[in-house]
């Protein structure tokens, strides 16, 4: 009984005026979804450069560090 009422969902999903009225369902709701998130995209992206560009300059300046002690030479 379960088995059949699966399988007479999925034969209803088959067709194509339903797949083209959940396409377009959806279309605005995935869109409206996305207009919510976009700034938080914008934003996680920005903060991931910066943590990059932060990091690479902790390196640099920890070489000019251990270049002037004289360590780097010690350990290359």
């Amino acid at each position: 009984m379960k088995e059949q009422i699966i399988q007479q969902c999925l034969d209803i999903l088959k067709r194509e005026d339903i797949k083209y009225e959940l396409k377009s369902f959806c279309g605005p709701v995935l869109e409206m979804i996305f207009n919510v998130i976009n700034p938080y995209i914008y934003i996680i992206i920005f903060l991931v450069l910066l943590i990059f560009i932060m990091i690479l300059l902790i390196l640099i300046l920890l070489i000019l560090v251990l270049r002037n002690k004289g360590l780097i030479s010690k350990i290359f």
